[in-house]
């Protein structure tokens, strides 16, 4: 079985060694990189055994991506930069779950927050939520930060950084580390200066400069400003406890009987999610409400769910 995270494991063996997929029972993946490829795969009737998406669960998506980056983005720009955040002016490329997190905490802050997207349901979200949605080449010369949060590669680019403002803040909350091309910056007529562990300031011929956070790598997440700030152990808990069904996940398609996982991509269980949620509750000495039977009934339910169906996101 592979166990994997980022689809880094899954791709190698693909690449280096497909027989070993004869051998192989299953897949279970956590990241959204490593699911991306998976359905890549899936797509082209490429995927060898069927995989499972722990990614997607409810537990990993709305509390680790949006809950924990809403605290995080600003206990890392505060550790690198000890800037403030009132009346700045922040663009944040991407409202998925970890920009709505990020767009939450700098509007909370007082910053004047622009959103880039390319899904128009993002972007009406965005919108309701009391965001600007530009382009990014509207207000990059204007904005003092810069944050990516897309999973996607050239979000910002060589052009976007020779036109940003001087001391304009730069980082990655996404999980892909090819959002920000730094590559471009490796040149010989731009200067780096290491200010202090996880800030760069790269230098123009004309003295302007950009602060680059988090350039160093680490693991999968290099370049991510998250690895500048600490994560809330209450998340991490909800995160772990999620990610503890991977060992699940794992005996469940070990021990499943031939025929019941095609060679597909499957999601955990919502009452995996549910129960993972409930453990959480007591913390906050909450409550929950529980079905009559005639109710139950009504909307056709279990009376200990699951309450949703799998697809509800």
């Amino acid at each position: 079985q592979i166990l994997d995270d980022g689809g880094d494991l899954t791709h190698w063996i693909y690449k280096k060694y497909p027989n070993m997929f004869k051998k192989i029972k299953g897949i279970v993946e956590e990241s959204v990189t490593g699911v991306h490829r998976l359905y890549q795969l899936s797509k082209a009737g490429k995927l060898c055994v069927p995989a499972m998406n722990v990614n997607d669960s409810v537990t990993k998506q709305k509390f680790d991506n949006l809950y924990c980056c809403r605290e995080s983005i600003l206990d890392g720009l505060k550790r690198t930069t000890d800037m403030m955040f009132g009346g700045k002016q922040v663009v944040v490329c991407g409202y998925g779950e970890v920009g709505k997190g990020c767009c939450a905490a700098l509007k909370a802050m007082g910053s004047i927050v622009y959103v880039t997207e390319i899904d128009p349901i993002c972007a009406l979200q965005a919108c309701m939520d009391g965001f600007r949605l530009v382009k990014l080449n509207e207000v990059i010369r204007q904005v003092d930060i810069v944050i990516t949060c897309t999973g996607n590669k050239n979000v910002v680019t060589r052009e976007h950084l020779d036109r940003m403002k001087n001391s304009c803040i730069v980082c990655n909350m996404g999980h892909s580390n090819t959002e920000i091309d730094v590559a471009s910056l490796r040149t010989p007529e731009l200067t780096w200066e290491r200010v202090r562990s996880q800030v760069d300031h790269v230098i123009w011929p004309d003295g302007k400069r950009i602060v680059l956070l988090a350039e160093v790598s680490c693991r999968h997440r290099s370049r991510t400003c998250n690895l500048c700030s600490t994560v809330p152990t209450f998340v991490l808990s909800i995160t772990a406890t999620t990610q503890a069904s991977r060992a699940l996940a794992l005996i469940e398609l070990y021990n499943a009987p031939e025929g019941r996982y095609k060679q597909d991509v499957y999601l955990l269980p919502k009452k995996m999610d549910e129960y993972v949620a409930s453990l959480h509750l007591p913390t906050f000495d909450a409550h929950l409400t529980e079905l009559t039977d005639e109710q139950a009934k009504y909307l056709g339910l279990n009376k200990n769910g699951p309450f949703k169906p799998n697809y509800y996101r």
